[in-house]
């Protein structure tokens, strides 16, 4: 085979990956600030939850809870643009909880509803957990614990027993 052959087909297949890799794309991609928040809506849908920001926007989330990891959240300022769109439900997102500062609004606005809730009578403090993949790698939960004032006082992270192979038999 010539090297002129070899160069093409490397070619053929460089772009032929770089497309398969821009369909892989995820719904919280591909949109610019400032553009209409209309094209986000064509795209992915009337949001499942829609918060009000302290700047006058909204923010509207697209969450594949229940069993899904990701909740797509899209910022949008008072006129209707974008501002930002980024998945919500990950580590960088999570350690932004200030411990005795964050309320259960706060919360919510960030993350959206949660999987499942709880209360532990013992410790006092109702609980609020998230599915989500840390590193793209790792299924887990991530939980946050709140006083009875509604106070933000401890968060948590764990495996997710819905993903782990010893313990799918359990429940």
């Amino acid at each position: 085979m010539s090297f002129r052959i070899i160069r093409v087909r490397r070619a053929l297949v460089g772009a032929g990956l770089a497309l398969l890799l821009s369909a892989c794309a995820q719904p919280w991609q591909n949109y610019q600030a400032g553009a209409d928040a209309s094209t986000l809506i064509a795209r992915l849908g009337p949001p499942r939850e829609v918060y009000d920001l302290p700047s006058g926007g909204k923010r509207l989330m697209w969450p594949t809870q229940p069993l899904g990891e990701t909740t797509t959240a899209a910022d949008i300022d008072a006129a209707g643009k974008i501002v930002t769109v980024r998945q919500v439900l990950e580590d960088n997102e999570f350690y932004k909880a200030q411990i005795g500062t964050w309320t259960k609004k706060d919360v919510l606005v960030n993350f959206g509803r949660p999987v499942e809730t709880s209360y532990f009578p013992l410790m006092k403090r109702e609980v609020w957990t998230y599915r989500y993949m840390e590193a793209n790698v790792w299924y887990m939960m991530y939980s946050f614990y709140f006083d009875d004032q509604g106070i933000l006082r401890l968060t948590q992270k764990t495996p997710d027993p819905l993903h782990d192979p010893d313990r799918r038999n359990m429940f």
